[in-house]
């Protein structure tokens, strides 16, 4: 049996992980879980799962959990952590086999690192850990023997398609994008969106942060960032194309021009299932793609103009060092201000790129000096909003 932690229970990677061990049965058993502010859901998982510790984002959110833990008469009662602290708590427990890291956004970047510290295996769903310290993570996990198995599927369908593959036969690797719900706006309409508009996802049931990354394409760009060190390649390798269908969720072209691609459903809970048991394969009872005759692929390249922020992924790559750490904390800043409609959706890429500018890049030292950046980077983007910077449109 093994044992499962999962950072991040209550959203929707972590809710599909459930529903992923319980079709597994005896074979996986939930641990721990480390949640945000979502008590009565964090709730009913403590009484459908028995965890022997839990963590909540804050020490005061620990007798409201209490308190509704009796409201459900759920009798089972964990060791209860909080914060980033209880986290790492959680991932340091010597019995856990597997990290599911699947908090939103920066806050999982120092469990995430401790888990790999300590030579655990890593479902990886969180892309900010690999953008903000992929230099830090890789190292580690080679020194300590941590496996670092991605849950993002089309990193998860990479993975896949490099088993047996010689490294020095591969030419590119394939990232696939639905195109998001502007797949076919104008400019102008994108300039106007609304933040229902952009959380209206045509193909993936997501959080709200990462559907609008996939509104404005960012997240392909932290996909590019995350897979140069997942599979050990330039960005220059690394393309994207826009898939509408999502069947095909990403592709590996070979040196003599073959393709090899991953297709399937539009389910998380596939690369779930193959982060948790890997190298085995387990039945399942989830949806199998039907090739009926009205299965059709098609496939695009992005328009950089209309989503400007994959050459923004672009040019954070290839600089390296500190400035990937910047993206990603000028677009968390800048997707959370267009949530609050404090901005407007195309002030996004504006945002970030006006931080990026006046960032010095440094090489990259210790966790530390990247979460310095990282907040860094955090007060810059709210300063320029708070100027009026991203409003006016000179971002």
């Amino acid at each position: 049996m093994k044992n499962v932690v999962i950072l991040g229970s209550t959203g929707s990677i972590g809710e599909n992980t459930l529903k992923v061990i319980e079709h597994l049965g005896g074979a996986v058993r939930v641990m721990a879980l480390g949640a945000g502010r979502n008590l009565s859901r964090l709730a009913e998982q403590i009484g459908r799962f028995r965890p022997d510790a839990v963590s909540v984002a804050h020490e005061e959110d620990i007798p409201l959990l209490r308190d509704q833990l009796s409201v459900l008469g759920v009798t089972h009662r964990p060791r209860l952590y909080a914060g980033i602290e209880g986290l790492i708590e959680l991932v340091s427990l010597a019995e856990a086999d597997i990290i599911v890291a699947a908090t939103v956004g920066a806050v999982g970047l120092r469990p995430t690192y401790r888990a790999i510290e300590l030579g655990k295996r890593v479902a990886l769903a969180n892309k900010e850990t690999l953008v903000i310290a992929g230099e830090l993570m890789t190292k580690t996990a080679q020194r300590t023997g941590a496996e670092l198995l991605p849950v993002d599927s089309e990193h998860n369908a990479i993975h896949q398609c490099l088993l047996g593959v010689n490294p020095e036969h591969i030419q590119r690797l394939i990232l696939t994008a639905s195109g998001g719900p502007f797949r076919q706006a104008s400019l102008e309409q994108m300039q106007a969106a609304t933040p229902e508009q952009a959380l209206n996802h045509p193909t993936w049931q997501m959080g709200r942060k990462i559907t609008i990354d996939s509104a404005t394409l960012m997240n392909k760009g932290l996909e590019i960032i995350e897979a140069t060190w997942l599979f050990g390649c330039g960005a220059d390798k690394v393309d994207v194309v826009i898939h509408p269908q999502s069947l095909v969720h990403s592709m590996v072209e070979m040196i003599d021009g073959s393709l090899i691609a991953q297709l399937g459903v539009t389910d998380m809970r596939f690369a779930i299932q193959y982060a948790l048991t890997f190298p085995e394969r387990q039945p399942t009872s989830l949806p199998r793609l039907s090739f009926s005759p009205s299965l059709a692929l098609e496939f695009y390249p992005p328009d950089v103009e209309r989503f400007p922020c994959i050459r923004l992924a672009y040019q954070a790559a290839t600089a390296s060092g500190t400035m990937p750490t910047v993206l990603n904390a000028a677009n968390e800043v800048a997707v959370q201000a267009f949530l609050d409609r404090r901005i407007g959706f195309m002030e996004i890429p504006q945002l970030i790129h006006a931080v990026m500018m006046t960032h010095a890049i440094e090489p990259v030292q210790s966790l530390d000096q990247l979460i310095q950046v990282d907040q860094w980077a955090r007060q810059q983007s709210e300063q320029f909003i708070d100027g009026g910077r991203a409003a006016s449109g000179r971002v």
